[in-house]
């Protein structure tokens, strides 16, 4: 099965790569930042995270699946001081139990200094 490739939204300036790649039932999403609609990255932490779920849905419904698809979920976060807050937004953007497995890293920095957030999945496309 050839390799189906999700472009990022026309209106938002991303580097040379696809949002999300499918491999037979496996959809590998790349790492979202949290960029609003306009392509501005807002200053909270909180506000960060939302648009993040909100472009990590718009991907995994663009595939035809939803977030109780997810396998596997990577966050990076440039604050350990965020973690908390962290853990309380995914359980609500990612629940209800179970959730997907995942991997939480405090990172020295993301491609653009203001970022404090960028996660990356893979989703299970088979039915």
């Amino acid at each position: 099965m050839p390799i189906q490739h999700f472009a990022p939204p026309p209106h938002v300036k991303a580097p040379p790569l696809s949002f999300a790649t499918r491999v037979g039932d496996l959809l590998f999403v790349s790492g979202i930042p949290g960029f609003d609609a306009n392509g501005a990255l807002p200053d909270g932490f909180e506000a960060q995270f939302a648009n993040v779920v909100v472009n990590i849905k718009r991907v995994l419904d663009e595939a035809g699946v939803t977030t109780r698809d997810l396998a596997k979920v990577n966050v990076l976060l440039t604050r350990a001081s965020d973690v908390a807050a962290m853990n309380a937004l995914y359980a609500g953007a990612f629940g209800p139990p179970p959730f997907p497995a995942r991997t939480t890293c405090v990172v020295q920095a993301l491609p653009d200094p203001k970022m404090l957030i960028e996660i990356e999945a893979v989703a299970s496309l088979a039915k």
